[in-house]
């Protein structure tokens, strides 16, 4: 899972709450909460079921990763680059179209009706392929996989055009983060119309739209919505749901109560300034009530799709502290070399996230 360099800069509103807002958040977010409950307390609808078997259903097919409630690794499966599940020569090659190149681009095809290639970015930085001496600062080069395929498309021989071809949409589908773009996928194979649900390339503008369901409730309307916003440690999941973390690096010391209020404040100014740029969100495959943990899956994980558990408190609430034991036995004791810079505290669990919120489908 990548950071999706976003071309919108946002130079105002990250340092404090808009002053603007009007609404009484208390009685908002009780309002909210109200409603969450009153849908978690009924059985997963039909369009959440199929949201669920899509996630799950895309998972097998790609074969991805695995990782436990402790937070740990361990399956390792195909990645977005891969040819082969396995190079050790105990299975034979890929079949076509299931390369994990392949499975990407399927995604990406879905978001831009089967032309996505303009859309997606090639990187590289300067000078990089001839660069003999020590590492150095190098200034990064974009260009589009269109360019790259029109290119390819200039080789005469049939059979080194298309390894170029390949290698342009193979660079493509690693260089350009993608986990918006499988939910995307996930929830258009589920049958949902566009007027439900934003189909993008990142998961904020769907976050943003529940929050505006959110908003649309408040004042009794329905609305098309899919998903509403939920706090992410007081409502029950359900299958179909969405848990989202939030990646922002300006709102990293915020706590995620704030986080919520200052999106619904840019919801209801109607402003164009959107705080939240970089998320991630994975769906809610399953439920397992005897063991208080839930199974969520999330696409470019690890360059992934990767299914994780996630614990449950016993009233079945999302617990937020997914972390592991890094002291005593398990403390990573590896020396680093002393040119290294000193790291930061360990994390020593892959499901210790900002998780912030909850959409639930209504």
């Amino acid at each position: 899972m990548r950071t999706f360099v976003c071309a919108l800069v946002v130079a105002t509103g990250l340092v404090a709450p808009p002053a603007f807002a009007q609404t009484n958040p208390a009685a908002f977010w009780k309002a909210v909460q109200s409603h969450c409950d009153a849908a978690a307390a009924k059985p997963p609808s039909d369009v959440a079921k199929r949201i669920a078997q899509s996630a799950i259903d895309e998972f097998k097919l790609f074969d991805g990763h695995e990782i436990d409630a402790a937070g740990r690794l361990f399956h390792f499966g195909l990645t977005e680059a891969e040819h082969e599940e396995d190079d050790s020569g105990g299975k034979p090659p890929s079949a076509v179209g299931h390369a994990g190149w392949q499975q990407v681009s399927k995604y990406w095809r879905s978001l831009y009706d089967n032309e996505p290639w303009d859309k997606l970015e090639v990187r590289g930085y300067s000078d990089a392929s001839t660069f003999k001496q020590d590492v150095r600062a190098a200034e990064l080069l974009r260009t589009s996989a269109a360019r790259l395929l029109k290119a390819a498309d200039n080789e005469q021989d049939p059979e080194q055009r298309e390894v170029l071809r390949e290698a342009a949409i193979r660079a493509a589908m690693i260089d350009t983060p993608w986990s918006a773009a499988f939910i995307s996928y996930v929830i258009k194979q589920s049958g949902v119309a566009a007027n439900a649900f934003q189909f993008s390339n990142a998961h904020r503008a769907y976050i943003y739209d529940a929050f505006a369901a959110d908003a649309e409730e408040a004042t009794n309307q329905t609305g098309n919505h899919l998903y509403r916003a939920c706090p992410v440690t007081t409502t029950k999941p359900r299958i179909g749901d969405l848990i989202c973390e939030q990646r922002e690096p300006t709102l990293a010391a915020t706590n995620d109560k704030d986080v919520r209020e200052r999106i619904r404040q840019e919801i209801e100014s109607k402003s164009e300034t959107r705080s939240l740029r970089r998320a991630h969100c994975e769906v809610v495959a399953r439920v397992d009530a005897k063991a208080r943990r839930m199974y969520t899956i999330g696409g470019n994980v690890a360059q992934s799709i990767t299914a994780r558990q996630l614990n449950l408190r016993r009233n079945m609430k999302f617990q937020a502290f997914q972390k592991a034991n890094c002291g005593g036995a398990n403390r990573w004791a590896l020396e680093l070399p002393s040119a290294t810079a000193p790291r930061q505290p360990v994390k020593c669990s892959l499901n210790d996230k900002k998780w912030f919120v909850l959409l639930q489908v209504r």
